[in-house]
C-alpha cells in the first residue's frame, strides 16, 4: 500500500514535507527556480531535440514536470519527449492540485496532469510528452532501470534532511544511467554533493542560485577513454 504523505502548508499554497521538513518548490516563486535551476542549468530548451530524455529524482508536484513542457510547447520543437521520475513518496493527487494552483498560468497543462495522476497511471502521455513515474526508492529503483537521460533534475529534499537521495552510491547510478555528454542541475551547492557527483564521473561547476541561494550545481558527464 502506497504510504501516506502528511503536509504541512506554507502560506496556505505551499506543501512542506512533514518526514523532511523542507518545501516542495520555493516559496519566493517555484516556478522561477524551476525554469533557472533545471531548464537553464540543462541548457534547455536549446537542447530539445526529437528523443530527447530527462531523467528526475523527486517527482514532488508535477513542477518540473509542467515546466518542461511548457518549454516544449513554446520551443516550437517536434516529436517526443520522455520523462522519467523517480519518486519514493508520492503526493496525493488532492495535495498535487492544491500546490499547482499557485502557478495559475500552468492551469490547463496542469488539469492534463492530474487527469492523468487521478488514474493512478505511472506511464502516460501529456501531449508529446512520454512520461514515466517510477515509485520506490531511487537507490533500489534506478540501478535496473535500462535508460539512459540526456539531462537530470536532481530534486530531492536538502541534502542535510534527506541524505539518502543524495549518497555517493545514487550519485554513481546516475552517471552510470547519463548518455553521453548528458548534464545535470539541481539547486544543492552542498560541498558533499559536488564532490560525489565529480567522484561519479561529471565535471561539476558552481554557478549562480535563485532567489537567496547564491549558489547551485550544473554539471556533465565527462568522456570515457
Amino acid at each position: 500500500m502506497r504510504e501516506k504523505v502528511e503536509l504541512d502548508w506554507r502560506d496556505d499554497m505551499v506543501p512542506v514535507s512533514h518526514r523532511f521538513g523542507d518545501p516542495y518548490f520555493s516559496v519566493v516563486n517555484g516556478l522561477e527556480e524551476t525554469r533557472h535551476v533545471f531548464l537553464a542549468g540543462n541548457d534547455l530548451p536549446a537542447r530539445f531535440r526529437d528523443g530527447f530524455h530527462i531523467a528526475e529524482l523527486g517527482f514532488g508536484t508535477g513542477l518540473n514536470l509542467l515546466a518542461t513542457w511548457e518549454s516544449w510547447l513554446t520551443s516550437g520543437q517536434a516529436g517526443t519527449l520522455y520523462f522519467t521520475s523517480f519518486e519514493a513518496f508520492p503526493m496525493a493527487e488532492p495535495d498535487t492540485a492544491r500546490a499547482l494552483a499557485a502557478f495559475p498560468g500552468l492551469a490547463p497543462l496542469a488539469a492534463d496532469l492530474l487527469a492523468a495522476l487521478a488514474t493512478g497511471a505511472t506511464r502516460f502521455d501529456l501531449g508529446a510528452i512520454r512520461v514515466e513515474i517510477i515509485e520506490g526508492d531511487a537507490r533500489q529503483t534506478l540501478p535496473g532501470w535500462p535508460g539512459r537521460a540526456d539531462a537530470w533534475y536532481l530534486d530531492g529534499f536538502a541534502p542535510a534532511k534527506n541524505p539518502e537521495m543524495w549518497s555517493p552510491g545514487l550519485m554513481q547510478a546516475v552517471a552510470a544511467h547519463t548518455a553521453p555528454g548528458g548534464t545535470l542541475a539541481t539547486y544543492s551547492a552542498a560541498g558533499h554533493v559536488r564532490r560525489s557527483l565529480a567522484e561519479a564521473g561529471f565535471a561539476i561547476d558552481r554557478v549562480a542560485g535563485f532567489g537567496r541561494k547564491r549558489h547551485m550545481t550544473t554539471g556533465v558527464l565527462k568522456a570515457t577513454t
